[in-house]
């Protein structure tokens, strides 16, 4: 077994977590090199008593690692998205701080997940990956993409269609278009409702909308978006997952789902409904005392 691990390097306390995560993959002998962005420095390493020769680095992924883990928040495994691009690698993510839809295992569960991935007991849920077309280029989403604002705090017009059928305009701070796992992030925030990762569809989720009959829209994921913006400034910004460009206001955009998909490894104690449960507080009295 070979395993990719991923951590946010600008996050300190993230050494401490790595690095517990490294002890037991040496303790279980199995074979893992670090992404080379998370700059573990080797003065951390000797603090730690773990000897240099056992880290290796890799600058990009291939089809000889088995599994990926991330190790700090939901935002560490989006990153890692882009890295595992089109391999069929599946990624574990290990939760160091809050409660995560996407890094629904705890850290302290490390020896229970190494158990489980040598024993093959774990199920694969195939998360879609949303495209969207600018400039030539395509970027990927595992979440969210999102027209908003630039520079001003007047509303931006923003025109939407389905498959080249007009759909909607849009007078708002911006509109999101989400996958099913995106769901639960910022379309949930802006009144979006939460969709099984399993499901085959998007949402069109518009944040802060003047027209309030402009409701979160649900669409089948096989429906090609095009969004045209219009508004006073000459730009406005798209943001894919955590990236975020800035783009001529007379540039359109479409957005639809990508053939690639992610393979998220769960287990049967941190299942996706389990940690819906947990994380909004479903199915407990709150007015009863602790």
């Amino acid at each position: 077994m070979k395993i990719a691990l991923f951590t946010n390097p600008d996050v300190i306390e993230n050494n401490d977590n790595i690095f517990s995560v490294i002890k037991s993959l040496i303790k279980n002998k199995i074979e893992f090199e670090i992404d080379i962005n998370s700059k573990i420095s080797k003065s951390a390493l000797q603090s730690s008593n773990i000897e240099e020769d056992n880290i290796k680095n890799f600058v990009e992924l291939n089809d000889s690692y088995d599994f990926a883990i991330s190790v700090g928040g939901d935002g560490t495994i989006l990153n890692s998205v882009e890295k595992i691009g089109e391999l069929s690698i599946p990624i574990i993510g290990l939760n160091t701080g809050r409660l995560g839809f996407l890094a629904n295992s705890s850290l302290k569960n490390i020896e229970m997940v190494i158990n489980k991935l040598k024993n093959n007991d774990f199920n694969i849920s195939k998360r879609s990956i949303i495209e969207v077309l600018f400039n030539g280029e395509k970027k990927y989403a595992l979440n969210e993409i999102t027209v908003s604002r630039k520079n001003t705090t007047s509303l931006i017009t923003i025109e939407a269609k389905l498959n080249n059928q007009y759909l909607n305009t849009y007078w708002a701070d911006g509109l999101i278009v989400s996958t099913p796992t995106g769901s639960t992030g910022y379309s949930l925030s802006c009144g979006g409702p939460i969709i099984i990762p399993e499901s085959k569809n998007f949402v069109l989720t518009p944040i802060a909308p003047h027209n309030l009959n402009a409701r979160p829209l649900v669409i089948s994921d096989d429906k090609k978006v095009d969004i045209s913006v219009n508004g006073r400034e000459n730009e406005y910004l798209i943001s894919v997952d955590s990236n975020i460009y800035s783009v001529p206001i007379e540039l359109n955009i479409i957005v639809q789902k990508a053939s690639r998909f992610l393979k998220m490894v769960e287990f049967n104690e941190d299942s996706y409904l389990k940690v819906l449960r947990e994380k909004l507080l479903w199915g407990k009295d709150k007015r009863t005392k602790q």
